[in-house]
C-alpha cells in the first residue's frame, strides 16, 4: 500500500451510466480501486453544456494539469505512477492490463464460463497478490461482473479464483469502492438460457398435434370429423380454391384441436371423370400418370400453406372402388336405383360414346361455333350435348351420331321426403351457412328427379353389372364417397367415424357450386343404403374469390396459383391471414395486391407484431428482467379491482367468449377479426400503462404487473392465432419458451413467476409497396376481351335422362 497523496481527480459523467457488463463499467471499477489504493480523492461531476462532445460515458480530469483522460487504463497507469508505486509493482500492473486487453477483451461478454476459466488460468498471479494490491485492483475490476453474476456451483469449478474473489470482497478498498460503482452503472442481469428446466407453465393447457398418431372416436369426447371438398386433379389450385375449401377447413380443424376436441381432418384428390380423360389426352399421358402428377402438385401446395390434414389421400384406390361398389349394391338391393335408356352422341371413328367434354359444336341459342357439350362459353347457356348444331368429336373432329345407351339412376324423387327431413333437422342443429341452405331448399322446391350415376368412360370405378363393362360411375356419385374411402385408407376402423352418428359431428367445407352434391346427392345415397351413417352436421360454403378486376385463369396467366404464392417469398402465414380476413363468406370478395400488402404492413406488423415484440423485448432486456417473468401484484389483478390491469383482463374475457362463440359457429372471418381486437386491446393496455424505463425505475410493482399480464396475453394470443397462422403461433411460443397451448374459456396467467422466456424476434416484416405493381404485372396475364356472360341457369336439379352433361361443375372455389 502506498502513502496517501492527498491529491484528487474529477470523474465527469457524460452519457447514460454504462451497463455493468461493459468494458466501460469494468474500467470505472478499476479507477475507483486504484484511487483507494493511492489515497486519491474522487470528485464526481456532471457534464456541462460547453464540454467537448464525447461518446464515452465518463472521463477523468487530472487536478494538477486539468488534462482529460478518456481511457480507464490510462487513468489507472497515471494514478499508480504519481502514487510512487514500486517499479516491480508497476510492471506487474502493466502485465495485468495487457492480459486484460489481449485475453479478456476478446471473449464474448456473455460467455461467463470462458471469462472465469481465463481468470483461473491466472491462478499464480492471483495468489501472489494479497487484497488491496495494485494488481488485484486491476484484476478485480476486470473479473467482478463475471464473478458476481455467476452461480456458486459454476464458480466453485475454479477454486483459486473463488478463494481470491472472497479475499477481495473482504478488503476495505473493495468495500469502499463498490457502493460508488453500483450507484453509477446500470445493473445487468445474467441472461439464463431458456430450457425445459426453467419453464414455469400451467401444465394443464399444453397442446400437441401429432399427425403420425391415428385418431379414432373416443367415448365421452366431442368427436369432430372435418372434410374439405376434394380438389380435382387437372390443374394447380389457385387462391380461390384454397380459401374456398381446404384452408377454411384447416382453420376449423386447428381450432377444434386447440379447444380439446378429438378431431379428424380428411381430404384428398378427386381423380376420376371426364376432365381427367380430357386433360390426359391433351398432355399425351395416361390418366394414372396425370393423377399421380397432380396429386403430388396439390399435396405440395397444401403442405406449403401449412394445412394440417390427418390424412390427404386420393380416390383412385382399390379401397375406394370397393366401397363405391358396396354402396351402389346396397342402393340397388333397397330398390333406389333405376335403369334408363338415354340418347347420346356416339363417335363411330373412336367407337365410343362421347361425354359432354368430348363434344364441341354450334350453340343452338347464340350460334357460337365453339360451344362445349355441357355449356356455351359465349352466352352462358347450359346445354345437352345432343342439342349442339353440327357436333364434332373433340378427339378426331368427326361428326358423331345419336344412339341410345343404358344407364343407372339413383331415385332422388323417391328419396326426397327422407332427404328433406334430414336437411331440415341438420341445417337447424348444425347452423348451415345461408347460401348452402338456400341452394338446398331451391332443389327441394323444384322437386328432385332420378339422377344418372353412370358414364360411358374408361377412367373411373367400373360398374359391377352385366352389360356395363365399358361404363364407370359418374364422378359426382363416387366423389363424395371418397371421404369415407380416404378415411378407410387412413384406418381400417373407418366406420367408427362414418357410421357413428350419435358420437361424431361431421363438418364439411366447400365452394357453393358443390353444395347440392353434399346436402342432397350424398345424403340421399347414404339413406338409400339403409346403414346408420354419420351425416352432415354443419355445411360451410364459400362464395367466390375473384382476382383484381377479373377471374383466375391458368391458361391466360391471370391470378395467383399455389406455386405463385411460394415464388413471392412472402411467408405462408401472411397469405393465410389475407385469405381468411378476406374470406368470401356471404358475398364474393376480391384479391388485390394493394390490399394484400396493406394488411401485412398495417395489421399484422403494426398491431400483432408491435404488441408481441415490444413486450418480449422489454422482458428480455438484461438491464431489466433478463427474461425472467416477474410476479403480478395480486391486488392489481384481483376481481373488481379498479386498475388498468383488471380492466384489461375483463375486456379480454369478453372478447375471448365472443371468439369462442364465433368459431364454434364456424364464423371464421369474424373469429379472426376478434383475435385482432384482442391484440389491439393489448396495445392499448401498454399505452395506458406507459410501459417504459420510467415505469420500471419509478413504479416497479406496476411495471412487474404490466409485464406479467401482457406476456400472458401474448401466450393466449398464440393459441387464438393458431388456427389462422400456425407458424406465427409456434414462433410466439418459441419466443416465450412455452409449449403450444389450448384455447381456454377464460384468460388466466398461465405463465408463472420465475418462468424464463426465449429471445425476442420479429414476427413479420414490412413489404415494400413497390412490390404491388411488380406482382400485379407479373400475375396479370393477358386480359382478353370476352363477351358478357350471364350466369347460366343450372340444369343440375332437373332429370338427366337426356344427357350425361356436367361431369364436374366449373367451380371458382
Amino acid at each position: 500500500m502506498t502513502e496517501k497523496l492527498g491529491t484528487h481527480i474529477t470523474l465527469t459523467r457524460n452519457l447514460a451510466a454504462p451497463a455493468a457488463n461493459t468494458t466501460a463499467a469494468a474500467g470505472l471499477l478499476k479507477i475507483l480501486l486504484a484511487a483507494q489504493a493511492t489515497g486519491t480523492v474522487v470528485q464526481w461531476a456532471e457534464v456541462d453544456a460547453g464540454a467537448p462532445k464525447s461518446k464515452q460515458p465518463y472521463w477523468v480530469t487530472l487536478c494538477d494539469t486539468q488534462t482529460r483522460l478518456y481511457d480507464a487504463n490510462a487513468v489507472v497507469r497515471y494514478l499508480y505512477k504519481v502514487g510512487n508505486l514500486a517499479l516491480g509493482d508497476r510492471l506487474a500492473v502493466e502485465q495485468a492490463l495487457e492480459w486484460e486487453e489481449k485475453t479478456l477483451s476478446v471473449l464474448p461478454a456473455g460467455d461467463l464460463s470462458a471469462i472465469l476459466a481465463a481468470g483461473e488460468a491466472q491462478a499464480n498471479v492471483l495468489s501472489a497478490h494479497a487484497p488491496a494490491t495494485a494488481v488485484s485492483a486491476v484484476l478485480f475490476g476486470a473479473l467482478y461482473y463475471a464473478l458476481s453474476n455467476t452461480k456458486t456451483a459454476l464458480v466453485s469449478k475454479y477454486p483459486a479464483l473463488q478463494k481470491w474473489y472472497a479475499q477481495q470482497l473482504a478488503s476495505a478498498a473493495v468495500e469502499t469502492a463498490l457502493p460508488a460503482f453500483t450507484a453509477n452503472v446500470v445493473k445487468v442481469l445474467v441472461r439464463e438460457e431458456p430450457s425445459l428446466g426453467n419453464r414455469r407453465v400451467n401444465a394443464d393447457i399444453a397442446f400437441e398435434f401429432d399427425p403420425s398418431k391415428t385418431v379414432l372416436p373416443e367415448a365421452g369426447a366431442k368427436n369432430v370429423l372435418i372434410t374439405s371438398a376434394l380438389p380435382y386433379v387437372n390443374n394447380v389450385p389457385h387462391l380461390g380454391n384454397v380459401i374456398g375449401s381446404t384452408l377454411s377447413a384447416d382453420v376449423f380443424a386447428r381450432y377444434s384441436r386447440v379447444r380439446g376436441n378429438n378431431t379428424l381432418f380428411i381430404c384428398g384428390t378427386d381423380e376420376y371423370g371426364t376432365a381427367t380423360e380430357t386433360k390426359a389426352l391433351e398432355d399425351g399421358v395416361t390418366c394414372q400418370e396425370l393423377c399421380d402428377k397432380y396429386h403430388q402438385v396439390h399435396k405440395e401446395v397444401y403442405e406449403w400453406f401449412d394445412l394440417s390434414f390427418n390424412h390427404f389421400g386420393r380416390t383412385s384406390t382399390q379401397k375406394h372402388s370397393e366401397i363405391v361398389r358396396g354402396i351402389f349394391g346396397q342402393c340397388v338391393d333397397n330398390g333406389y336405383v333405376l335403369e334408363k335408356e338415354v340418347p347420346q352422341l356416339y363417335c363411330e371413328q373412336c367407337c365410343r360414346y362421347l361425354a359432354d367434354r368430348f363434344v364441341e359444336g354450334t350453340c343452338p341459342k347464340c350460334a357460337y361455333d365453339d360451344a362445349r357439350g355441357d355449356q356455351c362459353d359465349k352466352c352462358g347457356t347450359m346445354l345437352d350435348a345432343v342439342e349442339l348444331i353440327d357436333p364434332r368429336c373433340k378427339l378426331d373432329n368427326n361428326r358423331p351420331v345419336v344412339r341410345t345407351s343404358k344407364h343407372q339412376y339413383i331415385d332422388l324423387e323417391r328419396l326426397q321426403p327422407q332427404c328433406k327431413a334430414f336437411a331440415e333437422k341438420s341445417s337447424e342443429e348444425g347452423k348451415w351457412t345461408a347460401n348452402s341452405l338456400a341452394i338446398t331448399n331451391n332443389w327441394f322446391k323444384e322437386g328432385l328427379e332420378p339422377r344418372c350415376i353412370t358414364r360411358d368412360l374408361k377412367w373411373g370405378v367400373p360398374v359391377p353389372l352385366p352389360g356395363y363393362e365399358n361404363k364407370v360411375f359418374y364422378v359426382w356419385f363416387d366423389a363424395c364417397i371418397g371421404y369415407p374411402s380416404i378415411t378407410a385408407n387412413y384406418t381400417s376402423d373407418w366406420e367408427l367415424w362414418w357410421k357413428n352418428p350419435d358420437n361424431v359431428a361431421l363438418y364439411q367445407f366447400m365452394g357453393k357450386d358443390n353444395v347440392p352434391f353434399h346436402t342432397i346427392v350424398f345424403p340421399s345415397t347414404q339413406i338409400a343404403t339403409g346403414d346408420n351413417w354419420t351425416q352432415l352436421h354443419h355445411m360451410s360454403a364459400c362464395e367466390y374469390l375473384n382476382y383484381e378486376s377479373g377471374k383466375f385463369s391458368k391458361s391466360r396467366g391471370v391470378g395467383v396459383f399455389g406455386n405463385n404464392a411460394q415464388d413471392t417469398g412472402v411467408p405462408p402465414d401472411v397469405w393465410r391471414y389475407f385469405l381468411l380476413s378476406n374470406r368470401p363468406e356471404s358475398a364474393d370478395s376480391v384479391f388485390t395486391w394493394g390490399d394484400f400488402v396493406a394488411r401485412n404492413n398495417n395489421e399484422l406488423l403494426a398491431n400483432v407484431g408491435n404488441f408481441c415484440n415490444r413486450v418480449i423485448k422489454f422482458l428480455d432486456a438484461n438491464t431489466k428482467y433478463a427474461g425472467v417473468l416477474p410476479t403480478a401484484d395480486p391486488a392489481r389483478i384481483a376481481t373488481g379491482a379498479d386498475t388498468s390491469d383488471r380492466r384489461l383482463i375483463d375486456d379480454v374475457n369478453v372478447l375471448l367468449a365472443r371468439y369462442i362463440e364465433r368459431m364454434d359457429g364456424v364464423h371464421i372471418k369474424a373469429g379472426l377479426r376478434t383475435v385482432m381486437e384482442i391484440s389491439a386491446r393489448g396495445n392499448l393496455y401498454l399505452q395506458e400503462s406507459k410501459l417504459d424505463n420510467t415505469l420500471f425505475n419509478e413504479n416497479r410493482v406496476q411495471c412487474d404487473t404490466v409485464v406479467a399480464v401482457a406476456t400472458n396475453l401474448i401466450y393466449l394470443l398464440s393459441a387464438l392465432f393458431h388456427p389462422f397462422m400456425p407458424a406465427t403461433s409456434a414462433n410466439i411460443s418459441r419466443q416465450l419458451n412455452a409449449p403450444e397451448r389450448t384455447v381456454t374459456d377464460t384468460f388466466e396467467l398461465d405463465l408463472l413467476p420465475g418462468h424464463v422466456i426465449g429471445n425476442a424476434d420479429y414476427l413479420f416484416t414490412r413489404i415494400d409497396e413497390k412490390k404491388i405493381d411488380e406482382w400485379r404485372a407479373k400475375y396479370g396475364g393477358k386480359q382478353e376481351e370476352t363477351p358478357s356472360q350471364p350466369k347460366p341457369k343450372s340444369k343440375f336439379k332437373k332429370s338427366q335422362s337426356q344427357s350425361q352433361s356436367n361431369d364436374k361443375p366449373e367451380v371458382a372455389n
